[in-house]
């Protein structure tokens, strides 16, 4: 089983995510079921029905969660070399074609949020730039096409 790489901001997001599905979503789905139940013939109950699929889902996001979390190993971002971008690193940098710049922090898969600049090492943009430094120009492929971004800067922490 490969290992489930992931920041203690990310390991700590998921743990309250499953938490709060384990108690407050597991007892609102008991509810809908019962609540469902209670109107009468199982076999024609669409609301039965579809309070089941809810609690199915439910357990298997549950399951997943669980299953992820026993394989996670947390990095601690100051072991990571601050010269270059890792997990955890912000980069500022300068898109050669439009002139704009833009900061970007590379996350984990869980912890993505692009609205917060938050990439995914996995990501297209965050493959391209792992493990680059400062004054590096780099051409990376994405779905619009190609894009070339140089780093301005790479700092770590808040």
């Amino acid at each position: 089983m490969e290992k489930v790489i992931l920041t203690k901001e990310g390991y700590e997001k998921l743990l309250q995510e499953l938490q709060y599905l384990k108690t407050t979503k597991r007892m609102e789905a008991a509810n809908a079921l019962e609540k469902a139940r209670a109107h009468g013939d199982l076999r024609e109950n669409s609301e039965y029905d579809a309070a089941k699929d809810a609690k199915s889902h439910l357990e298997g996001r549950i399951a997943s969660l669980e299953e992820r979390l026993s394989r996670a190993t947390v990095v601690d971002l100051k072991d990571i070399q601050s010269d270059k971008a890792y997990l955890g690193a912000t980069i500022r940098v300068k898109n050669h074609t439009s002139g704009d710049t833009f900061q970007y922090t590379l996350v984990t898969q869980d912890e993505m949020n692009f609205e917060a600049g938050k990439i995914s090492v996995v990501s297209p943009i965050g493959r391209g730039l792992l493990g680059k430094a400062v004054r590096e120009i780099v051409e990376i492929k994405v779905p619009a096409g190609m894009i070339k971004l140089e780093i301005l800067e790479i700092t770590y922490g808040a």
